[in-house]
């Protein structure tokens, strides 16, 4: 089920739903400032209501993992925060959803500059039909940097960050085409922090990937949160108990829960995400 199917599915299916956040009032948790605030977001695809009221704070430079089942909203909700979702026919957005204090729906908002403040990397890698070096650098031409001195800072300073530098240090004139599928997917984290967002969305960034590879870019995931705000989405409930500081829980285009990761795994609150933790459906 795609996530716009989400609300052709009856919303109770024989399981209570509560919709409110975990967290007192919707208000931070004591990590720290939030860097994306949400209240009362919904999504339709014309008269298909997919998101219903999404209310959470998103923590400075901390984890946040969405899971639920497919077709939940989970991708939906992480394209709302860069605005991709305005590319699709027909989409209506309302409520309120604020980064870093901007309200990124505000009219007067430029989307452009809000893409390049959030970075995305997606479910399957996809590097451009160009060389490691120029793959990198893409963001930064497109903004007009043309220095060599300063591309070649930024490629290095990226390659690094990505955990990928001694790997192809040797190899920039060679197509990105041309790694691993692990070493893809950190080519598509390096170019993504070569523009230096303030926020990195991951969709899935590990669903394609072997065991080995997929330890690479949670080690990495760790690393980039010391710099970085990161929201991942995943399938997988081990990835997001191993990286996670904070989990929402979605159910049919609702956030059922919302708290601390270790809390959520160990003592959930709701009925239903301790039915989907322990494998009792999803």
């Amino acid at each position: 089920m795609k996530d716009n199917e989400a609300a052709a599915v009856p919303p109770d299916q024989g399981l209570r739903i509560r919709t409110e956040v975990r967290s007192p009032g919707g208000a931070a948790a004591p990590f720290g400032e939030a860097a994306i605030v949400v209240r009362d977001l919904n999504l339709a695809y014309g008269d298909n209501h997919v998101l219903h009221g999404i209310s959470m704070d998103v923590e400075e430079r901390r984890v946040s993992a969405l899971i639920g089942p497919s077709g939940c909203g989970k991708s939906t909700l992480l394209r709302c925060i860069n605005r991709m979702n305005d590319l699709i026919d027909g989409v209506r957005t309302w409520g309120m959803l604020h980064v870093k204090g901007q309200d990124i729906y505000a009219p007067a908002t430029d989307v452009i500059e809000i893409r390049r403040r959030i970075g995305m990397v997606f479910q399957k890698s996809n590097p451009f039909p160009k060389s490691v070096y120029e793959n990198v650098v893409y963001g930064l031409r497109i903004a007009g940097v043309n220095d060599r001195a300063t591309l070649d800072e930024a490629c290095e300073r990226s390659l690094r960050g990505a955990a990928l530098w001694d790997e192809v240090k040797d190899r920039l004139g060679e197509s990105g085409l041309s790694l691993s599928g692990g070493q893809m997917q950190r080519l598509c984290i390096a170019r993504a922090i070569a523009v230096e967002p303030e926020i990195i969305l991951m969709d899935e960034p590990c669903s394609a990937l072997d065991p080995i590879a997929t330890l690479k870019i949670e080690e990495l995931i760790y690393e980039l949160k010391e710099r970085y705000t990161i929201v991942i989405v995943t399938h997988n409930l081990q990835q997001a108990a191993r990286v996670s500081d904070r989990t929402a829980f979605f159910w049919l285009g609702r956030l059922v829960e919302y708290g601390a990761t270790s809390d959520m795994f160990t003592a959930p609150k709701d009925k239903l995400t301790e039915d989907y933790i322990t494998g009792r459906f999803g």
